[in-house]
């Protein structure tokens, strides 16, 4: 089986606190707290190792937070090649009401040397020679520039490897120059690439197209609630798990990027592919634990979902 190489340029532990409610400008007493290994790629590189894939995960780690992150991915058996830098690994924090509410509180993380970014590009031309896919994901730390995905995709495409980005902001803008063979952007992310508000479905399925039409060789919109769009050379196609109990999103967007490379490793056609990403995706919103995908809920999610073309205008 191929390897595949996960790129997150800004890891973070994640803490989830409970708590009944969060009120600005007041004290707010949490009920518990955990903390797991989190960043996009990162998430991405749980979710395969826990389905059996191979993993190699690089990037950026620090400190006593960076340890952390590496001992987590090692226990679960993914092959960590990160570049150990001087500065802290970021924590990030993410509180669950009773009320329904998901608060997120992002920190910005080390800002990265000159030195540093050279050993990261010498490991990352290292693992093309090993891996069959590459995902980048995340957001990009301090210190790299804004282009940094621009250059690792077209690298990725002089060695072959099929490359594949899960950005926001700048990073994700620059990226798309290089023309990856597959994003996964959310409604809002698609908005700040096209410069403008989209209304609704049809007009999300438009600005697919758009991309389509630039070189993008596939995207797929996670939209929430709403469910997943996948817009190909095959077409437009939807899919949505009704019916569940969110308990936390954080992580749904990596369980799509993670349930696709999967099925691009396994051959699947792409309304199976799609109907895969979508129950994983339901399935890690139904526990508290991001990234931690109950896999009986996952398939009896996929026996029930349907997948439905969806032309647009």
């Amino acid at each position: 089986m191929q390897k595949i190489m996960t790129v997150t340029l800004n890891p973070a532990v994640d803490k989830t606190y409970t708590a009944q409610t969060l009120i600005a400008g007041q004290v707010n007493r949490m009920r518990t707290v955990t903390k797991i290994a989190g960043g996009k790629g990162v998430n991405v590189t749980k979710i395969l190792r826990q389905y059996g894939y191979e993993v190699a995960a690089t990037g950026f780690l620090g400190g006593y937070s960076g340890r952390f992150i590496e001992e987590e991915l090692t226990k679960r058996g993914a092959q960590c090649r990160f570049v150990h830098v001087a500065g802290e690994t970021r924590s990030n924090m993410n509180i669950l009401a009773d009320d329904g509410y998901v608060t997120e509180i992002l920190e910005p993380g080390p800002a990265i040397t000159r030195r540093e970014k050279e050993d990261f590009f010498v490991q990352y031309g290292g693992l093309l020679a090993e891996c069959g896919l590459v995902i980048l994901s995340g957001s990009v730390a301090r210190g790299l520039d804004d282009d940094i995905y621009a250059g690792l995709i077209l690298r990725a495409k002089e060695a072959g490897v099929p490359v594949w980005l899960d950005s926001s902001g700048e990073g994700l803008r620059a990226g798309l120059r290089a023309k990856p063979q597959l994003i996964k952007p959310n409604w809002k992310e698609m908005e700040y690439v096209m410069g403008h508000r989209i209304a609704d479905r049809d007009s999300l399925i438009e600005a697919g197209r758009f991309l389509r039409g630039q070189g993008i060789g596939r995207v797929i919109v996670s939209m929430g609630h709403r469910g997943l769009l996948s817009v190909t050379g095959e077409g437009v196609l939807y899919a949505n798990a009704r019916g569940i109990s969110p308990v936390n999103t954080v992580g749904c967007g990596d369980s799509v990027v993670a349930s696709y490379a999967m099925s691009y490793l396994e051959g699947e056609t792409e309304e199976e592919a799609l109907r895969r990403a979508c129950a994983v995706s339901a399935a890690n919103a139904t526990t508290e634990e991001s990234a931690s995908i109950p896999m009986e809920t996952a398939a009896e999610l996929m026996n029930r979902i349907v997948v439905e073309k969806a032309e647009g205008r």
